[in-house]
This record gives C-alpha cells, sequence and structure tokens, in this order.
C-alpha cells in the first residue's frame, strides 16, 4: 500500500464561531435580522416614508450587531447562561428554627 495521509479535523468539540460570534449569539443575530426585516415591512405597509424606515431599520440593525457582538466577546460560549443562573441565587438564607437541619 501506498502511504496515505489524512488530514485531521482539530476543530472537534469545540463551540461553532462565525465572524468573531460564538455559538448561540449566531442564532440571535439571525432572529434580530428577521425581525428588523418584519419591522420594515410593517413599516412600509403603515406608510412611513421608504428612506426612513431604511434609516431607522439601519440604525437599529447596527445597534443589533453591536450589542450581540459585545455580549459575545464579554459573556463567551456559555456566560451569558452563568450570568443569569448568578442572578438566580439568594444572597442569603435565613433559617429561624434549625428543625430543617435535623432528619428525623
Amino acid at each position: 500500500m501506498a502511504n496515505s495521509v489524512y488530514k485531521i479535523n482539530k476543530g472537534i468539540n469545540q463551540s461553532i464561531e462565525f465572524k468573531g460570534l460564538k455559538a448561540q449569539y449566531i442564532w440571535y443575530l439571525g432572529g434580530g435580522v428577521v425581525m428588523l426585516m418584519i419591522l420594515f415591512g410593517v413599516l412600509y405597509i403603515i406608510g412611513i416614508p421608504s428612506l426612513a424606515c431604511v434609516i431607522f431599520i439601519g440604525m437599529a440593525g447596527g445597534l443589533l450587531v453591536f450589542k450581540i457582538y459585545r455580549m459575545s466577546n464579554k459573556y463567551g460560549e456559555y456566560g451569558m447562561m452563568k450570568a443569569i443562573a448568578k442572578k438566580q441565587v439568594p444572597k442569603w438564607i435565613k433559617a429561624y428554627s434549625r428543625a430543617i437541619f435535623i432528619k428525623l
């Protein structure tokens, strides 16, 4: 047999990344773009001039991209879920009786 050269895929078990966006933020950006397209259609049907619609949607889209890239860089793949979970943990627990620690 001749020598075979196999290319090794070194990206196994790594999170998906697209132009700097990590994991779920790709879906957030896609959903935001779809919502902006729907908003543009609604504004246009209402009768707002198309140039005003384009300017408003362009600014809102720029803000959306800025915010999502900032969240992606700040929290990473799992950081936002950890931050939300940390907010739900109570700072302290008050126990007025020792009965909860006594096993019957």
